[in-house]
């Protein structure tokens, strides 16, 4: 790591109190004498002759210094160290007293990390007491009570001299009844940067200003033709309401010089609670979300927060691009949904925000980065990587410039890791806070005192800091602007600045990446879960009327999937990305075939009926409905095996497509009916259904129509007799009355002359009559057959003739 460069020259402060200390040494010398000529004092008799000591029982009393105003003093300043102390014995504290104390000056940036890591330790670096009436008096600390102590003193009285980084100690020094000789009992050091005057190079500072959050939309929207947006839970309006995370964001980034660096999933999200929108409960009920109000005024809080600043665009979702890199670009798609989110990051950011963002930047989980990261980034169109220098390091005595060129036209702009990670950890506590605050002041003024030449320096904090954190690095960020050593840059202007020849520009290798970060990072199985709801999405798109209803909301969705919040957070990973296929899957499955019973053809040809279901809002066509017998031999559709017709569907209605059939044999065939699209890929499941086919074979054909010839033949035979019988009895009737007319009486008087002859005719008659009115004989044709019967024969479904 860069370390500070020794400062050249002896400044008059220290030389002065090197005198002090040493007319001192020789002023005791006599009264050192005379104490070696004494008996042996006890440790307690022997410590109580110094003052102050150190404790046996170091840090009982633990003290916190809660703010430093301000933060860099110049000359004509009073600096003003405020804070509380607390007996953490069990034994009162007597005679306690807080004293400031100013140690030599820290003259690299490694020292500064090792005195933070000692901050409270009563064994750490020894420092001079600016003493006087710069102190604070107490009567008694009673155990487990703390209690307030403000100092004020001026600049000019810590005797502070050259331009650098001073240490500047809170001890707290009293007597125990155990213990009573005065001793330091707790301590606690931070930094105090010292620069009066402005130098001749600024450094130019480039602070990123997050605003990043987790995924909080689903795919789902409403059915309406808004498409009302659901979301997985109300936390977001709890980060953008006053007093919230995102809240504290904007009105601490308003007024300060930096970077905002936008993830164009938290504008949509925000944006779409401005209007109607849906809550998903923990039941899986959706009840009416209440925060548009909220929404609006911090978009619009944002707006104005932004306007003349940059705005860096991450791709949408802010995609986790070293688990891609390492796990994803296997996976077909993996790629091309990085592709998608950078491409939607420049729409997004302008049509909500009226800002054209920056696109060309990219933003690795912690600024680590190896060979496969850069390749996975640069694929997404970006040429500017953010990354680190924990991870691309360098073997110098100085911080040199962040932009550096590492091949293939990309530039790797390296951020500062000491000041990048300096708001890290919990920071709830003032304390913490203010020690937070003046290290990175101490770091960044060390840094920019190294060399005599400008250099530029970037800042990329973690990507969600809390409430705490935030409110930690505007004011480290608001006192840097505000002193004598730095100049505010934006990210581009770093990208673009000279790099330093003597820089590292070697990517690490992937052996180099750190392990912690690996362990988080989304497995294989994530991204082949991704890619498995991308094919589904593929085929159901094809058949939809209004595609973009579905498409942009589940690309959006699958971008969230991949998104660096996910990390560590690896079971609510899985339950979003679950979520979202199960959706899909759901309306998938509203376009489907309706179920069929068992089926009867009682002829030789039929239409059979199949219903598709359409249960979504909007149509679907470009689907055809294939119905194939298993058994054409017996059942052929549409004349061969299968028949295949076109199927368009309204929105929330049924469609029944008729098949012809034609059959050949009885008894029973197995029928498929199968959706498929219009390329050929199968869609939904298939219904299977058997076609029982009865009295279609030729034989029985033959029979019927051998039984219908008799009917009519018959008809035909009893039409003929009867009409031959009808003639000859009137023929017959047409001679007798010949006869009587031409014999009169004389015909009677043959008859009773001639009695036999009249006689045989009369028995003619009367034969000829009684075969008329007598009973039918075996000869006469059968009378006519009762319709055939119209009712079903058994079971089952009847089709169309």
């Amino acid at each position: 790591m860069a370390e500070a460069a020794d400062f050249q020259g002896t400044s008059a402060s220290p030389a002065r109190r090197w005198l002090r200390r040493t007319g001192a040494l020789l002023a005791g010398a006599p009264l050192l004498a005379g104490l070696l000529q004494l008996p042996a004092a006890t440790p307690a008799d022997a410590a109580g002759q110094e003052s102050p000591q150190i404790a046996s029982s170091a840090g009982s009393v633990s003290v916190a210094v809660d703010s430093l105003s301000p933060s860099a003093p110049s000359e004509g300043d009073t600096v003003t160290v405020s804070g509380t102390v607390t007996n953490n014995g069990k034994q009162t504290v007597t005679g306690a007293h807080v004293d400031l104390q100013v140690g030599p000056p820290l003259e690299t940036r490694s020292a500064i990390d090792t005195l933070a890591k000692k901050s409270d330790d009563l064994q750490g670096p020894s420092s001079e007491k600016v003493g006087g009436k710069y102190t604070e008096k107490f009567t008694a600390l009673t155990p487990g009570v703390a209690e307030p102590f403000s100092i004020s003193v001026p600049a000019d009285k810590l005797d502070l001299g050259d331009d650098g980084v001073y240490q500047l100690a809170v001890a707290l020094s009293g007597k125990t009844s155990a213990q009573p000789w005065e001793q330091v009992l707790g301590i606690q050091r931070t930094f105090l940067p010292w620069q009066p005057e402005e130098t001749g190079t600024r450094t130019k500072t480039t602070f990123l200003w997050p605003l990043i959050s987790s995924a909080h939309m689903a795919a789902e929207t409403g059915s309406n033709e808004q498409q009302t947006p659901v979301f997985r839970d109300d936390e977001l309006a709890e980060e953008i309401a006053p007093g919230g995370r995102l809240d504290q964001m904007v009105s601490l980034g308003k007024g300060l010089d930096v970077t905002w660096v936008v993830d164009p999933d938290l504008l949509a999200s925000v944006d779409a609670m401005t209007g109607s929108y849906q809550v998903r409960s923990a039941d899986g009920s959706t009840t009416p979300g209440k925060n548009q109000e909220v929404a609006k005024h911090w978009l619009a809080e944002l707006q104005q927060a932004v306007t003349g600043e940059e705005v860096a665009a991450l791709p949408f979702g802010d995609p986790d691009l070293a688990s891609l890199a390492h796990n994803g670009t296997n996976v077909t798609g993996s790629l091309n949904h990085l592709k998608e989110a950078a491409d939607a990051a420049d729409e997004t950011v302008d049509t909500i925000l009226h800002v054209k963002p920056s696109t060309d930047f990219v933003w690795p989980v912690d600024g680590a980065v190896d060979p496969s990261i850069v390749k996975v980034a640069t694929s997404a169109g970006a040429d500017k990587v953010i990354t680190r220098s924990d991870s691309l390091q360098d073997n110098l005595s100085y911080t040199p410039s962040a932009a550096r060129p590492i091949g293939g036209g990309t530039t790797a702009v390296v951020a500062d890791s000491r000041m990048s990670t300096a708001f890290q950890g919990d920071l709830t506590k003032a304390s913490a806070s203010t020690l937070a605050v003046q290290r990175f002041l101490a770091q960044s003024l060390t840094l920019g005192l190294q060399t005599g030449k400008q250099r530029s320096v970037v800042v990329a904090p973690q990507r969600m800091p809390s409430v705490s954190q935030a409110q930690a690095m505007a004011e480290a960020l608001a006192a840097l602007q505000g002193g004598n050593w730095t100049e505010s840059q934006d990210l581009t202007a770093a990208a673009k600045a000279k790099p330093d020849p003597a820089a590292n520009t070697k990517v690490p290798s992937a052996s180099a990446y750190p392990s912690s970060l690996r362990k988080q990072e989304l497995p294989r199985a994530a991204f082949e879960q991704i890619a498995r709801t991308q094919s589904k999405l593929d085929k159901f798109k094809v058949i939809l009327t209004r595609q973009s209803r579905v498409v942009t909301p589940f690309g959006r969705a699958m971008n969230r999937e991949m998104s660096t919040s996910w990390r560590g957070r690896g079971v609510a990973a899985v339950g979003y990305r679950d979520g979202i296929e199960s959706y899909l899957n759901g309306l998938i499955d509203g376009v489907k075939l309706i179920q069929k019973s068992e089926t009867k053809l009682s002829g030789r040809s039929a239409m059979i009926p199949v219903t598709v279901q359409n249960n979504l809002v909007q149509g679907v066509e470009h689907l055809k409905l294939r119905l194939t017998s298993k058994n054409p031999t017996r059942l052929k559709i549409g004349g061969d095996s299968y028949e295949e017709q076109p199927v368009t569907v309204n929105g929330g209605h049924a469609q029944s497509v008729k098949f012809t059939t034609s059959a050949n044999a009885n008894g029973q065939a197995e029928v498929v009916a199968q959706l498929y699209t219009e390329d050929g890929q199968r869609y939904g499941a298939p219904v299977t259904f058997d076609v029982r086919v009865t009295e279609v074979t030729p034989t029985v054909m033959l029979v019927i129509g051998g039984g219908v010839l008799l009917l009519v033949l018959a008809g035909f035979r009893m039409y003929t007799q009867r009409k031959r019988a009808a003639a000859r009895e009137a023929a017959e009737d047409d001679t007798a009355e010949a006869d009587d007319e031409t014999d009169g009486p004389q015909s009677q008087a043959e008859a009773q002359q001639n009695p036999e002859t009249s006689g045989a005719r009369l028995e003619q008659e009367t034969e000829a009559g009684s075969r008329a009115d007598g009973p039918e004989q075996p000869s006469d044709p059968a009378p006519d057959t009762a319709a055939e019967s119209a009712d079903p024969s058994g079971t089952g479904e009847r089709v169309d003739r």
